[in-house]
């Protein structure tokens, strides 16, 4: 009973016979948080899909097409729910795009209901709902391996029969079992709405029907590992657990900087290479200067730092398949209370590391509204990956690689470990802040269902690190050129007797003087200044600008962008550079986010000016301080 079929389990209700399905385009994938529902949908579509909102509303859409099936069948990621009872904005898009009632979006024609089989009797409880909506549905009893591993059992033919349902046991980390879901959308089938919808009424009543079903098909829950338990001890204990935190994010900076700097000097050795190579091929003037010291210089200063952030996201991978991060989630959750933050919280600020908008979208998930903007406002001071690029960039620039702790933490991993925590506790102070006083509501539990360590699977770690390095291209191709572009024109305006003017002549001069009074106390000169403007757009195009201006001037030309930064900022400056990165908004994209979030220009405004306020004033005191200390 707990092997891993290679064929779908079909119910008694209707019939899969072989053969070609003409009429199923459009397919939804619907599941509990952590069933597997995303590593499936990786596998399904092989990344043959677009990110996107749904319409109307900022809950994000994942679609993609089914790989390898010859036909053009549209899979839908549905939010991951626990019910379908439209509480958070989440089950209110599920529900509405499988009843036909999203605008844009057609009913699907067959629906993929994803549950974690070592969990299946709170699970089941979303079963009833979907499969009660009369839509051809397939039931994948996700984690088989696990089960398997741990002695779980449960007559799969009997859940079948009871659910009216086919039933598929699959491992999405392994790859096993998914042919059924090509059988299932295969096959020609006939299901009517199974009578499940008086009971929906009441949730208590609907988790008795669950517990009952999960009884009568002889459900036996795996034993829980005994690494599990030991590791838990260790990795949950009050004193232990984020002593053990600390170090591995420390240990996570120290890698990133020890074998992702080299890294990223090469790729800039290989870069600067290919731009002397390409030169000759180009006709001197100001079409050479555009391509190779406009386009190519600024949007290379940013693409050497890809290797540092796949390296990132790669140890961010590794932790949260493994099961650790959400034993992160559980202590952080402890220091979350304590400034009155909502639990669930935790997700949208831990997905803000990888980017804030995401994270933004992600907090529909809490039902409080007063919560919800609190998480909303805090989300930006978490250390996104845009962010990256400036602080390895400054980092590596101004503070010389020494050990602090032996080979364990060196000086330039514990920058980046400081900065972190520095947004982590400006967005702590914040969030204390506003549940104190705007924003004050009452304390709602959170629960955290923990999964069991188990080991990472490459293929999967690696189509998420694909997906991350076709979003950090698609960025340097579109907005990080299109700005350099734009920074080059004004390097050469304005024409004179049909030439360019010197660099201290040029408009790009000009407006970088005109705000140069207002940044001088922080340390920066006029190119840092019109980094600054730019980078409204977004964090990293500063350092496109900054390589297209260097490119420009030609006393700096032929120099790395890390030595020609050493001759314009002081070690002070650098600093205050790093701090100001720490705080400021610096991003025209979460700012809209916010504003449709929110349904009003007031939370985004005051969240733009409180975050700039600390910047500068942060960025002031750190420069006035080391100025003096350095002399």
């Amino acid at each position: 009973m707990t092997a891993i079929p290679t064929e779908p389990l079909i119910a008694t209700r209707g019939k899969i016979p072989e053969g070609p399905r003409r009429d199923i385009r459009t397919v939804a994938l619907i599941g509990p948080p952590n069933s597997g529902k995303s590593t499936l949908f990786n596998r399904l579509t092989r990344l043959r899909q677009k990110v996107g909102n749904y319409p109307g509303v900022t809950v994000e859409q994942r679609v993609g097409l089914l790989a390898g099936s010859g036909q053009e069948i549209k899979l839908i990621d549905l939010p991951g729910v626990y019910s379908l009872t439209p509480y958070s904005e989440d089950e209110r898009v599920a529900v509405d795009v499988l009843t036909g009632q999203m605008d844009g979006l057609p009913r699907p024609d067959a629906v993929l209901l994803i549950l974690d089989v070592t969990h299946l009797s709170r699970q089941l409880v979303l079963a009833a709902p979907v499969i009660a909506l009369g839509l051809p549905t397939l039931v994948l009893l996700n984690m088989a391996d696990a089960f398997a591993k741990g002695g779980g059992s449960l007559d799969v033919l009997k859940l079948a029969e009871e659910l009216g349902t086919p039933v598929a046991m699959v491992s999405a980390t392994q790859g096993t079992g998914l042919d059924a879901v090509a059988r299932f959308l295969g096959g020609d089938r006939d299901q009517r709405p199974v009578p499940l919808l008086p009971i929906l009424q009441n949730l208590p009543q609907c988790r008795k029907w669950a517990n009952q079903l999960g009884r009568r098909i002889d459900y036996q829950r795996p034993l829980p590992n005994v690494w599990t338990r030991r590791l838990d001890d260790i990795f949950l204990h009050k004193l232990w657990g984020p002593l053990i935190f600390v170090v591995v994010v420390g240990a996570v900076f120290q890698t990133v900087f020890g074998l992702g700097q080299p890294m990223s000097t090469a790729l800039q050795d290989l870069l600067t290479k290919l731009g002397l190579q390409a030169a000759p091929f180009i006709p001197a003037g100001l079409l050479r200067s555009l391509l190779v010291d406009g386009l190519w210089k600024g949007v290379s200063s940013v693409l050497v730092f890809l290797p540092q952030i796949l390296l990132l996201f790669l140890f961010i991978g590794v932790l949260e398949d493994s099961g650790y991060l959400a034993r992160a989630a559980l202590i952080a959750d402890r220091t979350m209370r304590s400034v009155g933050l909502n639990g669930k919280a935790f997700i949208p600020l831990l997905s803000a590391h990888a980017c804030a908008v995401p994270a933004i979208m992600a907090t529909r998930t809490i039902e409080n509204k007063r919560d919800r903007i609190a998480t909303i406002l805090i989300a930006p001071f978490m250390t996104c990956s845009a962010r990256l690029p400036i602080y390895t960039l400054l980092i590596a620039a101004f503070i010389p690689d020494r050990p602090v702790i032996g080979v364990l933490l060196g000086a330039r991993a514990c920058a980046m470990l400081l900065l972190y925590m520095l947004g982590f506790l400006a967005a702590i102070a914040t969030a204390k802040l506003l549940k104190s006083s705007v924003l004050k509501s009452a304390a709602v539990p959170f629960v955290l269902e923990l999964p069991e360590y188990r080991r990472p699977t490459w293929q999967s770690i690696g189509l998420r690190l694909l997906d991350r390095a076709r979003v950090f291209l698609r960025q340097a191709g579109t907005v990080i050129l299109a700005v350099s572009l734009l920074v080059w024109v004004l390097t050469h305006l304005p024409l004179r007797d049909g030439h360019s003017p010197e660099l201290e002549h040029s408009a790009i001069t000009y407006l970088g003087h005109g705000i140069e009074p207002l940044i001088r106390p922080l340390g920066f000169n006029w190119k840092i200044g019109v980094g600054l403007l730019t980078s409204i757009i977004a964090r990293e195009v500063i350092v496109g600008t900054l390589g297209t201006i260097y490119g420009a001037d030609p006393a700096t030309q032929s120099m790395t962008l890390q030595n020609a930064l050493r001759q314009d900022l002081t070690p002070a400056g650098a600093m205050a550079l790093l701090v100001f990165f720490a705080f400021a908004m610096q991003c025209t994209s979460t700012l809209a986010v916010v504003r449709r979030e929110t349904n009003s220009w007031k939370w985004p405004l005051v969240q733009f000016a409180y975050m700039t306020g600390i910047a500068y004033s942060s960025a002031l005191l750190v420069n006035q301080i080391l100025s003096r200390l350095l002399r």
